[in-house]
């Protein structure tokens, strides 16, 4: 890092726990949800994260509500949403309006001593604040600098806007869910999850820390050019090697999977159960669970792709036969024999799930103002080097003067200056 942590009890922190990124500083100018879920996932990681926000709005996020933050006293001001508060824990909030000259200054000299600065403006925005790559680079070359668009810094589309439910239909992952168009409910159908911006923020994570070890090895920071449509584009995987290997574009299957049968949802005597078959050995043990030997028998369905060109009659008969017991009972005989199989949780099933529990996946927070955050706890898990969390979402500007005086070296008088001319 360009500069040591001299946050109070940093240095005694680091003493007792080693942190993976505990020496990367990281200039957050991103806001909503791809950049903030990047951002996040560093400060996971033990990175020192500065957040700016604009004063009196902050993120965008932060008014995204209902459901907003549980907890928070009434004095606090405007309460946090929890989407906010899905994509901010462990970081610092600093209110800093770039429009000025002299908010301008503030974050050219934060990026002088940071390692990392990621950014999602428009492209060409922070060019006009002397706040782009190459403005910053000249005052910190080891810089790494990742901008996140919607369409990338280059192409015909680069300056036209976006939000990730317009990435999920020209990225085609919407061709793709949903049921069949010739079925009850059938049409295109987006993910429940903003699966662009998630999917944005880590590749993001990935380009940072392979930058980052470029920089290691040959001392030379380096700009970072990310983009929704790329990364939901590359989401598509196997159907898109399929596409080109085929010719035969993608549809809509909805539960069903094109390679594997059966590998969908079945109905059962309460409800409905997952049926994962990946396999010709996991088929026969299937078969012999449910008591069908007969399907397993079936020339028509012994192998993989005989399954995949018969899977109308096949579902007919599975639909039958899973219809006959409860769930429960399914889950038992199918576990016993070692076939994937799973009920369709809701996230309050989810997190009464045993695997859920002692994986420890609930984490809860709560912060100075009372507010109560309770999130999902990050799913890395590095043996020596495990994601923390120290810090829970910030309230708007509440590291304000701890920053500009830690780090700046601002005096109270100059804070109080810059606050009187809103600037901070």
């Amino acid at each position: 890092m360009s500069n040591e942590s001299i946050f109070p009890g940093a240095a005694a922190l680091a003493a007792v726990e080693r942190k993976a990124l505990s020496n990367i500083r990281v200039l957050d100018l991103s806001r909503i949800l791809a950049g903030p879920w990047c951002t996040q996932n560093l400060a996971d990681l033990g990175a020192e994260v500065i957040k700016i926000e604009r004063p009196g709005t902050g993120d965008d996020t932060r008014s995204w509500g209902p459901p907003w933050l549980p907890g928070q006293e009434s004095e606090a001001g405007s309460p946090d949403s929890s989407y906010y508060a899905a994509a901010n824990r462990g970081k610092r909030s600093v209110t800093v309006n770039i429009a000025t000259p002299e908010g301008q200054d503030l974050i050219r000299r934060l990026a002088e001593i940071s390692d990392v600065v990621v950014e999602n403006y428009k492209v060409g925005n922070l060019k006009k604040y002397g706040l782009d790559y190459e403005s910053l680079k000249a005052v910190n070359p080891r810089l790494i600098y990742c901008s996140i668009t919607g369409y990338g810094q280059t192409g015909p589309h680069a300056h036209r806007p976006g939000y990730d439910f317009v990435f999920q239909g020209i990225g085609g992952i919407m061709s793709i869910t949903g049921e069949r168009d010739d079925r009850i409910g059938g049409g295109p159908q987006k993910v429940g999850i903003a699966l662009a911006d998630i999917i944005t923020g880590m590749y993001s994570t990935i380009a940072i820390l392979a930058a980052i070890n470029y920089r290691n090895q040959f001392g030379e920071g380096q700009y970072i050019d990310m983009s929704l449509l790329d990364c939901i584009v590359a989401l598509g995987s196997n159907q898109i090697t399929g596409y080109f290997a085929s010719g035969e574009v993608p549809q809509r299957m909805g539960n069903a999977h094109m390679s594997l049968v059966p590998y969908g949802v079945y109905p059962v005597k309460d409800g409905h159960i997952i049926i994962a078959v990946g396999n010709d050995v996991q088929w026969q043990r299937y078969c012999a669970a449910i008591g069908r030997p007969d399907l397993g028998a079936n020339p028509s369905y012994q192998r993989v792709t005989d399954r995949i060109i018969n899977r109308d009659s096949l579902d007919v008969e599975l639909n039958k036969t899973m219809a006959k017991q409860t769930l429960q009972n399914w889950l038992k005989k199918l576990e016993a024999n070692e076939v994937p199989c799973a009920p369709i949780n809701d996230y309050q099933s989810v997190f009464e799930n045993e695997q859920v529990r002692y994986r420890e996946l609930r984490l809860e927070q709560t912060r100075d103002d009372g507010a109560r955050v309770t999130s999902a706890a990050s799913p890395i898990r590095l043996q020596s080097t495990p994601p923390s969390y120290d810090l829970p979402p910030p309230r708007m500007g509440q590291h304000t003067d701890e920053i500009l005086d830690a780090l700046l070296g601002l005096s109270a008088e100059k804070i109080q200056m810059l606050r009187n001319a809103k600037i901070i």
